[in-house]
């Protein structure tokens, strides 16, 4: 960051109102959005951090229907659960407000009607699928049809669920409308559109010129998407659930979210700053920084920027889009519709008081240059033996020697020992680490060399021991403490950003009244003579209980999404009903069941049939019986009148008959009473 500048905007992405956020919304937006603001204030620059809730859209429609209720009741309940979770977490938001507010309403309709009378937008004629019993043209989610690719039914009309094609509404075989099940009709109706293509080469030169700095995810997707060429997009849409399209003859259209969306950073500033709002947005000494995830790169970098060229009037471009990656969760893809997360407000009910673990363990764990995982055993292990083990336990040996030593009152230093000096330089060291680590955006670098103030002050205490020298030389004590107090002085400032609800404890155990950046690395940020709260764990451990029922929770819910995706096999062809009266189905008891050598599928069962001579049936289970054995005295269906077949040298009369299980096991087919061995079933 060559050019100096007086003030910085942080936003970051929206939240979508239609259910609560999980820890992937955190790890890649929210959490290091904190994070670089909390910097940005303790260095003393100014700073305004918008956040707020995206509540248009069609999702919100399709929820309200299925509920039963207004978009107003969706939008309302989640963006309160949404705000309050994040305020409990430590996201310190400097406003958090919504898309439906007043003030959005008239800032979105202003930036529309501007680039109207501008003559930006392209107006264009097109067919959509329209209900005539509903009344009303059908958003591409509310029409369901017949995949024209795998031919999969229930395909939504922007994507097949099946196959994963995107879509177009018009592409589906035999559409449907979703809302009242009848067959929608194509009609013409007019959009505006945003003509991206006039603004490519500006885009070109300002990203691909102007930051190459950018982080290589972001440049990459940028480029390839001005390489391909950039289209006209429509900025409105036929629904009536948004800020509606303010023109005449535009009834029954609003303005399609993705244009809605951004402008909210503009309405949310002006809503605590109504007087100075446009220092933030449209002053050369304005710093504007995105926080955002990697499906949102595209509207950050290209769309919402093309929006502030059209609009002119010396709106800022973005200087930085730090988007990151995605966080996975348990070695799977998080998703919202199977309900594979981790939900905020549901952690903080769980873990009531470990917000800071929960920071902690995301930033360890962020996605910055590629898709990583949360595990349960992950984040048990970093607090048990991190959080708890080296940082904690450092501040609280500190703590009880100072108390066991002096009362609890920090004692004056005396000349400084070589092994004092080179702690303290090894903490500048690392402290500049930091802070170069979170201006370039680098969290997880950043957080590495906070805990490394915890460890060298760990390596400190170990190498000095107090605990020994106080047999002798109280004066010597009386330095080891005061410089170990010092240390963790540094912790609490140097974590406030990533921890702050330990940091602010820390603090005030330490009687620091105001945590600055600049205290970093000084040598009496606690003065001697301050007395010192008592010693107490900054951390505890969590345990195996509070662990397994996490992820017992993600088991139950996994089967549960799998026995809803299951479906049963196609019926195969009809045959008739002579044709199957000549399959013989009957009943056998087993007498004996073994692994068939050096065939790992292979079971070789021995029935009683009711004949004289036992009868032996090859089949291919042992999968699923791990112990053959157990299965002496059950008994089983079988074909009987099939030819002899050998395998594995071994002559198998019949094929024994097991159901295919949702998870694709098998399960032996059998009476559900015990019948006379060679019954047959009719």
């Amino acid at each position: 960051m060559d050019k100096q500048y007086k003030r910085t905007l942080v936003t970051s992405a929206l939240p979508y109102a239609n259910g609560p956020v999980h820890i992937g919304h955190l790890a890649g937006v929210y959490v290091p959005a904190d994070i670089y603001t909390r910097f940005l204030r303790l260095c003393e620059r100014p700073v305004a951090f918008i956040g707020g809730s995206d509540e248009h859209g069609v999702p919100i429609t399709i929820k309200a229907k299925a509920e039963g209720v207004t978009p107003q009741d969706i939008v309302d309940r989640y963006h309160t659960i949404i705000r309050d979770s994040m305020k409990e977490l430590g996201i310190s938001f400097d406003v958090y407000s919504r898309t439906t507010s007043e003030t959005h309403a008239a800032t979105a309709s202003e930036f529309f009607r501007r680039l109207y009378d501008k003559g930006v937008f392209v107006e264009k004629d097109s067919m959509q699928l329209y209900d005539e019993k509903a009344g009303q043209f059908l958003a591409d989610r509310y029409v369901v049809g017949e995949c024209p690719n795998c031919h999969a039914q229930g395909a939504y009309g922007d994507q097949c669920e099946k196959c994963g094609s995107s879509l177009n509404a018009t592409d589906l075989i035999n559409p449907v409308s979703a809302i009242t099940g009848t067959t929608p009709v194509l009609r013409q109706t007019r959009h505006w559109y945003l003509p991206l293509d006039r603004y490519e080469e500006a885009l070109r030169r300002w990203i691909l010129e102007g930051h190459t700095e950018w982080k290589t995810n972001v440049y990459g997707q940028c480029k390839s998407w001005l390489d391909t060429g950039l289209q006209p997009r429509a900025v409105s849409r036929d629904l009536d659930w948004g800020v509606p399209v303010p023109v005449e003859g535009a009834e029954g259209k609003v303005l399609y979210v993705w244009f809605d969306a951004p402008i909210g950073y503009i309405s949310n500033t002006k809503e605590i700053y109504p007087d100075t709002w446009e220092e933030w947005w449209k002053s050369d000494d304005t710093r504007l920084i995105h926080f955002i995830g990697k499906d949102n790169i595209v509207f950050h970098c290209i769309v919402f920027p093309a929006m502030l060229m059209a609009y002119g009037d010396n709106y800022q471009l973005p200087d930085n889009v730090p988007a990151n990656e995605f966080l996975n969760l348990e070695g799977d893809k998080i998703s919202t519709s199977r309900n594979w997360a981790v939900w905020l407000h549901e952690y903080l009910r769980d873990f009531p008081g470990k917000q800071d673990v929960l920071r902690y363990v995301l930033t360890a764990n962020a996605p910055e240059t590629k898709d990583n995982d949360f595990t349960w055993k992950d984040f048990q292990a970093r607090n048990n033996n991190e959080l708890v083990a080296i940082l904690g336990n450092f501040v609280n040996r500190v703590m009880v020697l100072t108390h066991k030593y002096f009362g609890g009152e920090v004692p004056a230093a005396g000349a400084l020992a070589d092994v004092d000096t080179a702690a303290l330089a090894e903490i500048k060291t690392a402290t500049e680490a930091l802070a170069e680590a979170i201006e370039t955006f680098h969290f997880r670098e950043g957080l590495r060399q906070a805990m490394e103030i915890a460890r060298i002050g760990n390596r400190y205490l170990q190498e000095t021991e107090p605990w020994k020298v106080s047999r002798t030389d109280m004066a010597r004590v009386a330095t080891i403490l005061n410089t170990a107090v010092q240390i963790c002085a540094n912790i609490a400032i140097a974590c406030e950003p990533f921890m702050p609800f330990m940091a602010h404890t820390l603090a005030d155990d330490l009687r620091i009244a105001d945590m600055k950046w600049s205290m970093l690395a000084g040598e009496a940020i606690v003065p001697a003579g301050t007395k010192l709260a008592e010693a107490h764990f900054l951390f505890e451990k969590i345990d195996d209980a509070a662990i397994d029922a996490q992820i017992e929770r993600l088991q139950r819910i996994k089967e549960e999404n799998r026995l809803k995706a299951w479906k049963p096999a196609p019926v195969q062809a009809e045959v008739d009903f002579d044709t199957f009266c000549r399959s013989d189905i009957r009943v056998a008891t087993v007498t004996a069941c073994e692994k068939v050598p050096k065939a790992d599928k292979l079971l070789k069962f021995t029935l009683d049939d009711g004949t004289a001579e036992p009868r032996t049936i090859v089949s291919g289970i042992a999968a699923y019986y791990p112990e053959p054995d157990k299965l002496v005295g059950r008994q089983v269906c079988f074909i009987a009148n099939l030819p002899p077949r050998k395998l594995r040298g071994i002559v198998s009369q019949g094929m024994i008959l097991s159901a295919e299980n949702s998870d694709g096991t098998l399960s032996l087919i059998a009476p559900s009473d015990t019948v006379a061995a060679g019954a047959q079933v009719k």
